[in-house]
C-alpha cells in the first residue's frame, strides 16, 4: 500500500493524461513531374497547398474505400488559424 492512497496502489485513482494532438507525419513522396504540375494546378484552383490537396485526396479515397480510421481528425480548415482568444 502506498502512503498517498489507503487500501490501494494509487493507480486506479490517477486520471489518464490529457490526449495531446499527435504530431503530423512527414512523408517523402516522389511524383512524375507532370502529375505534380497537374496536382499543383488543382490545388491552386481550390486555394490549397499541394500538400493539403494530397491529404484531401487521400482522406477522400480512404473514406470511399471504407478504410478511414475512426480516430482520424477532420481536415484542418483552409486559411489562417483563428486568433488566440487572449489577443495573441
Amino acid at each position: 500500500m502506498s502512503a498517498d492512497s489507503p487500501g490501494g496502489t494509487g493507480a486506479e485513482s490517477e486520471r489518464p493524461p490529457a490526449r495531446r494532438p499527435q504530431q503530423r507525419k512527414q512523408v517523402l513522396l516522389r511524383l512524375d513531374p507532370l502529375i505534380h504540375d497537374a496536382l499543383a494546378r488543382w490545388a491552386g484552383d481550390e486555394l490549397r497547398s499541394a500538400n493539403a490537396q494530397i491529404e484531401f485526396l487521400l482522406r477522400k479515397a480512404l473514406l470511399e474505400a471504407g478504410r478511414l480510421p475512426k480516430g482520424a481528425g477532420a481536415i484542418p480548415r483552409r486559411g489562417r488559424p483563428p486568433k488566440e482568444p487572449d489577443g495573441g
